[in-house]
This record gives C-alpha cells, sequence and structure tokens, in this order.
C-alpha cells in the first residue's frame, strides 16, 4: 500500500503509513481478538470495560458513577444504562455511598469478577500470542515507543476530563 501511494503520489511524504496503517491494522485485529475473548465469557467489550474498572479499583471492588465514567469514558446517560444491565445480570449492584447518602457506588458482585477474571486470562493469553513474535525486548521497546506517541493525546484527554455524572 505505502508502495503504491508512494509511486501515486511521489509529491507527498507518505512515511507515517509505515507505522499508522499497521497500527489501525492491529487494531481491528486485536478488537476482533478482544470480542472473542470476552463473546467466549458472554461478555459484550463494554461489560468487560466496566467490570474491569472495579476490579481494577480493588478491594471492595466498588467505584463511583462518576470514576467510572473517566475510566471508560462515555456519558452519565451511557453509564447508566450500562449500570442497569450489568445490574440485571446480576454481574454488579447497586449501594448507597456511606459517605453521601444522595449518591451510590457500583460493587462488583462475585459473579462479576469470575466473568471479568475468566475474560481477562482468555484475553491475556491471546495477546500474548498476538505478540509472540516479538522478543520480550523488542516488546518493551514498542512499548515505550507507543507510549511516547500516545502521550500528547493522553495529556489533551487529561486537560479536557469527561463530564461530571449527575447522581
Amino acid at each position: 500500500m505505502v508502495a503504491a501511494w508512494r509511486r501515486e503520489a511521489p509529491q507527498l511524504d507518505v512515511d507515517p503509513l509505515e507505522v499508522l496503517s499497521r497500527v489501525a491494522r492491529l487494531a481491528r485485529h486485536l478488537d476482533r481478538l478482544r470480542r472473542d475473548a470476552f463473546a467466549a465469557h458472554a461478555l459484550e467489550t463494554w461489560e468487560f470495560d466496566v467490570l474491569a474498572a472495579l476490579r481494577r479499583a480493588g478491594a471492595p471492588h466498588e467505584l463511583s458513577p462518576g470514576q467510572l465514567l473517566v475510566q471508560t469514558l462515555v456519558t452519565s446517560g451511557t453509564m447508566t444504562n450500562r449500570v442497569d444491565r450489568l445490574v440485571t445480570r446480576g454481574l454488579v449492584q447497586r449501594r448507597p455511598d456511606p459517605a453521601d447518602g444522595r449518591s451510590v457506588r457500583v460493587r462488583l458482585t462475585d459473579a462479576g469478577a469470575e466473568a471479568v477474571d475468566a475474560a481477562l486470562a482468555d484475553l491475556v493469553r491471546a495477546e500474548h500470542r498476538m505478540l509472540g513474535v516479538l522478543a520480550p525486548e523488542e516488546r518493551h521497546a514498542l512499548a515505550a515507543l507507543l507510549r511516547r506517541v500516545a502521550a500528547p493525546f493522553e495529556a489533551a484527554d487529561e486537560t479536557h476530563p469527561a463530564p461530571r455524572p449527575r447522581t
């Protein structure tokens, strides 16, 4: 593809395509790999994202809806709908916030923890296979380079955080 663009548009420096087109293609493969890993545990990608945020929070594995918004980058209306659906499935529960009776906390249930842990184990195995063509030091170098490329975008996200939810 890059060679064809160099031939057809020689006035353009298409060097970024060497990297970023591959990143985009890998992202599509990774999305498919993740969907498959999650589907094997009856989870949608968004469900995994919410459950994983709660699991990473540490015991008692609960967050406020606002904290979940920041972690998953969705709107408050979307998060309310997602939590409702996860409550219905028994994967999370809403609990009153002991520090503020007007607010709630979302807590991972045992069933939610089992589902996210099993899906994560399958995902990590699949991602290890995906990166198996690289030696460990190459993986570390690639991670460092991608971190540098992503840093300006992530810094911009931090200066424009998601809106605070109404609870």
